[in-house]
């Protein structure tokens, strides 16, 4: 029997990066996998497609994890179509590039909308749906909770934020049998971070010469780590941030 048989899964922004490629593995593991996205429909759809495509589960939901009614309804399609959950995995969210005197307040506001204020309401959310039987909340963060780079500090001060929380909410709610850890990816090949140019730089070079394991990590180096903590093997590993990082401090 697969490890998360039996379990559903839901993993906010799957379209792409490492949401899909978490998506893919839980799905592969043999959980029904709810794909949620914000804009990106045929990218999501693509993900359920390949999950479909492999004898798994899956559908597409849109949502806004920023704004409750998006989580809530996301919820509600996932419990409608397979059942209460057993696994929220927070992985969305955004990020930009720019010196801090370009920041402004709808920047701010908007990181921290999505990389806090989403793991914090799709967590009201399981918290109503796991019921007794409790559940797993793995929450993405990133290397630069601890290490930030320059020109993503909001970003960075929303991962540190996201690593607290995750130690707050596992001490609140284990007593609900409620497991709460944090994996943090250091530097990733995804869509987005194609997008910003970085792979396109010397910044590249200079990252992966700091990685002990000598270059950037895929989705899928990030992935079997969060079907651990979704599975039964963990069940005593709670409020934890594990580094996914190839050793990149």
């Amino acid at each position: 029997m697969k490890q998360l048989s039996g379990k559903v899964a839901i993993v906010t922004g799957a379209s792409k990066g490492i949401g899909a490629g978490i998506a893919r593995a839980l799905g592969a593991a043999g959980a029904a996998v709810v794909v949620n996205y914000a804009s990106d429909a045929s990218g999501a759809q693509r993900v359920v497609d390949e999950i479909v495509r492999e004898d798994g589960k899956a559908i597409a939901v849109q949502g806004d994890v920023s704004k409750a009614d998006d989580v809530r309804r996301l919820f509600a399609e996932a419990k409608r179509t397979f059942g209460a959950p057993d696994v929220i995995v927070n992985n969305a969210g955004v990020f930009r590039f720019e010196p801090l005197e370009a920041t402004g307040e709808d920047e701010y506001r908007r990181e921290f909308g999505v990389n806090l204020l989403g793991p914090i309401l799709t967590t009201q959310q399981a918290l109503e749906h796991f019921g007794a039987r409790g559940g797993s909340i793995i929450n993405i963060s990133s290397t630069v909770s601890t290490h930030p780079l320059p020109g993503i500090t909001v970003y960075s001060a929303t991962k540190a934020a996201l690593d607290t929380l995750t130690v707050a909410l596992a001490r609140e709610l284990g007593p609900r049998n409620v497991r709460v850890n944090a994996v943090n990816p250091g530097f990733t090949e995804t869509e987005g971070a194609r997008a910003t140019g970085i792979f396109d730089s010397p910044m590249k070079a200079e990252l992966e010469a700091k990685t002990p394991l000598g270059r950037a990590a895929q989705p899928a180096d990030i992935a079997p780590l969060v079907v651990f903590l979704a599975s039964d093997d963990s069940h005593w590993v709670t409020g934890e941030s594990i580094r996914a990082s190839g050793g990149l401090t």
